[in-house]
């Protein structure tokens, strides 16, 4: 009798094992899922302080004005989120470029157009609640709650879209950027603009589109958002501090270090809250900062 007690307690332990190990796997790939859109908002803001030297804060709220925006198309006037995503995604191009327009009529630097930027932030913040209110909204589908069963795991369809989105495009801008004219040019530009004058690159026409990709990018984004997410305006600043480490981490104009960042700390979070606490997920990110500036690696 003590030997099959002894062995049903064996037995118990090891199924408490396995499902802790299911636990384990599940937030892993539900951190890997948050780490692409992690990705598609870091890849924006990425782009522009690398390479237009501009700390771009409102391109979060830029992000949740697209939500809002296909959150409205959808439940009023029942648009698919592919359709809204062919407006917004014009829209937000032509919103980047029109911001980039007052940067360089003002000649905003780094450091001040962080503080313009978090001022136009505070104007979109303050728009979205004039027309949708504080409230909570919730964009509701057909398919939003559709997912891919892996064995013991489960992967929801709209966060693989996701994080096959943000694969996409950081992918699409690392070879932009390393492995076409137009990414050795801009490239160029940011590192010296003068002499790439000299060389007879148009450093102000190339500014004006990578500011309207970045937006695009946002907008993007924020589709994703709108479909997946719960939205409240003050969700924005929630979303400021984990992206902007994100960037750091993974190097500026970096597209696929800004999503390997984001996976590394999407996984980390997950984890935390399912093993620790969720209460301390937020401490996640910065932690992983702070420990990484105190090492110094060489990409940082």
């Amino acid at each position: 009798m003590e030997d099959a007690g002894a062995d049903s307690a064996f037995r118990a332990n090891r199924a408490a094992g396995s499902m802790s190990y299911t636990l384990l796997g599940q937030s892993a790939i539900d951190g890997v899922l948050l780490g692409g859109i992690y990705g598609l908002l870091a890849l924006g803001l990425s782009l522009s302080w690398g390479l237009l030297r501009l700390v771009n804060l409102s391109h979060f709220a830029m992000a949740f004005l697209a939500a809002y925006v296909t959150y409205q198309l959808g439940t009023t006037f029942n648009f698919p989120a592919w359709l809204s995503l062919l407006i917004v995604l014009p829209a937000f191009f032509l919103a980047g470029m029109s911001l980039h327009c007052v940067f360089t009529m003002f000649r905003v630097s780094e450091f001040s157009s962080m503080l313009v930027t978090f001022g136009v932030t505070v104007l979109i913040e303050s728009l979205i609640q004039w027309i949708w209110s504080a409230d909570f909204r919730k964009y509701e589908t057909s398919y939003g709650q559709e997912t891919l069963r892996l064995g013991p795991f489960f992967v929801p369809l709209l966060g693989l879209t996701a994080f096959a989105c943000a694969l996409a495009m950081a992918l699409s801008a690392w070879i932009v950027l390393r492995h076409t004219m137009l990414g050795k040019a801009l490239r160029a530009a940011a590192y010296d603009a003068s002499t790439a004058a000299a060389f007879g690159i148009n450093a102000n026409k190339l500014s004006y589109l990578l500011a309207g990709s970045c937006a695009a990018s946002a907008g993007v984004a924020g589709v994703f958002i709108a479909l997946i997410y719960t939205l409240a305006p003050s969700q924005i600043e929630a979303w400021i501090g984990v992206v902007f480490a994100v960037v750091i981490i993974g190097g500026l104009a970096n597209p696929l270090g800004a999503l390997a960042a984001g996976v590394v700390i999407g996984v980390s979070e997950a984890i935390t809250m399912a093993v620790v606490n969720p209460a301390w997920a937020s401490l996640v990110a910065f932690s992983i900062l702070i420990a990484l500036l105190l090492w110094k690696p060489a990409w940082l």
